[in-house]
């Protein structure tokens, strides 16, 4: 008789914005300790907006929401949607408490927009009226964001750097 090998969680289906400004800058937040399953010490406590997909909810529409969830924007277009889901797991140590151990990682649909509105609109305090992810922001170089995220995450950022560098004027 042979044993039944467990099967590990589901990915959470999840968005990630890429939020330009008109220089080519790309918006990172710099994570509140604690605001995520994932607690983030050190260097590595930059990311870019992201959030899970709604039980019906299109991936646009979520990523959307999620922008403005954590940012307060709205002033945005669209430039492009990845090709694929990118998809990354946590940290053992991270899996087994983060979401009641629910999800073993993220698969991820990111988007690339535009942000037409002015600095000022940004408003990581109070945004929308949702409790606060980030505890400064800033526009950061697409290239240098594999090395400002947690380890474990960085081939996503890889992925989306490589997918999206034509619109910072960087080389992919």
């Amino acid at each position: 008789m042979s044993e039944e090998v467990p099967e590990k969680p589901p990915y959470r289906p999840c968005v990630g914005v890429v939020l330009f400004n008109r220089e080519g800058l790309v918006f990172v937040g710099k994570r509140i300790p604690d605001s995520g399953p994932e607690h983030v010490e050190g260097p590595h406590v930059w990311q870019m907006p992201q959030g899970g997909i709604d039980p019906g909810e299109e991936p646009l529409a979520a990523a959307t929401r999620e922008l403005h969830e954590e940012t307060n924007v709205r002033s945005v277009t669209l430039l492009a949607q990845a090709s694929d889901w990118y998809a990354y797991d946590l940290p053992s140590t991270v899996a087994s408490q983060a979401w009641k151990g629910k999800w073993r990682g993220q698969t991820q649909m990111w988007f690339a927009f535009r942000f037409e509105g002015d600095d000022s609109e940004i408003d990581i305090a109070s945004p929308a009226g949702h409790e606060p992810e980030f505890e400064a922001w800033r526009w950061e170089r697409l290239e240098r964001l594999p090395e400002l995220i947690i380890p474990f995450k960085r081939p996503v950022y890889e992925r989306v750097v490589a997918e999206f560098a034509r619109f910072s004027g960087v080389p992919a």
